[in-house]
């Protein structure tokens, strides 16, 4: 069973960066797709970024293209997201999440209903 940690949370003031860790164990990610998601009070979750474990290919939501950036180390079984230039709309929850083994959603990245794992959120405060 895949289990997901993430870290890396924290306040941080506008135009800062921080850097999400999304740690697994229990199974190999090198056959999962991984996502990121963020869900702030009263909203609902919204895809952040993904990473296709079949093709390599990265997606960004146009909120944070440009500013974000996904990557994985399969020897450290684990994935980021660095963020950079931080704005106060990014403030949220950050869920990081898993495909079942072997599957792609590419183009529906977005829909949280693709995913079967899930970590227990890190919080991501951006305030001055």
């Amino acid at each position: 069973q895949l289990q997901l940690v993430e870290s890396g949370g924290g306040l941080v003031q506008p135009g800062g960066s921080l850097r999400l860790s999304c740690a697994a164990s229990g199974s190999p990610l090198d056959y999962h797709s991984i996502g990121w998601f963020r869900q702030a009070p009263g909203k609902e979750r919204d895809g952040v970024s993904y990473t296709s474990y079949s093709t390599g290919s990265t997606y960004y939501a146009d909120s944070v293209k440009g500013r974000f950036t996904i990557s994985r180390d399969n020897a450290k079984n684990t994935v980021y997201l660095q963020m950079n230039s931080l704005k106060p709309e990014d403030t949220a929850v950050y869920y990081c999440a898993a495909t079942s083994w072997s599957h792609d959603y590419s183009n529906t990245w977005t829909l949280p209903s693709n995913y079967k794992y899930w970590g227990q959120g890190t919080q991501v405060t951006v305030s001055s």
